[in-house]
């Protein structure tokens, strides 16, 4: 397969985040690329953040690289840095293994889009900077706890 029809790739919404968190992807959809090429080594997701919208809970991530682009409109890359606006053409890279919590958020009045590439190692996880929540991968199921170990619950706190 070389070029992909976009209109037949199906649209993700929703999150695999533990209530209260799934909740807070309202606005989020994606394209799964990668997916839809066949692509097995690494994702390729074409994200689109209505206004008010962000990407993710601000995390990072123990075992696989993560690279972003902006496609359209005006983002916010929010890490333990701080926030900068990022537009079209701009770019971030998250290195395996730093521990610097990131996402995007769509605080403009229009729509944004960016493109993520990552790494899809067979084990993986990933710590969220803000709240006490981890998540591990295991050939794609994920199982959710604290930063300690212990499971979480739907409804936690964090």
């Amino acid at each position: 397969m070389t070029k992909l029809d976009l209109a037949s790739v199906p649209v993700k919404t929703g999150s695999i985040y533990p209530a209260p968190y799934g909740d807070q992807m309202t606005g989020r959809s994606s394209l799964r690329l990668g997916e839809a090429g066949g692509l097995t080594q690494f994702g390729a997701n074409l994200v689109t953040l209505e206004p008010g919208a962000r990407s993710s809970l601000r995390h990072w991530h123990a075992y696989e690289d993560e690279f972003v682009m902006v496609t359209e409109g005006d983002l916010v890359l929010v890490t333990d840095a701080g926030d900068m606006p990022m537009g079209p053409g701009d770019c971030a890279a998250f290195p395996a293994g730093v521990a610097d919590g990131h996402c995007l958020v769509n605080r403009s009045d229009s729509v944004g889009r960016f493109l993520v590439v990552g790494s899809k190692t067979p084990h993986e996880v990933a710590t969220y900077s803000d709240v006490d929540l981890m998540v591990t991968m295991e050939q794609g199921a994920a199982t959710f706890t604290r930063r300690d170990g212990t499971p979480y619950r739907d409804g936690d706190d964090g």
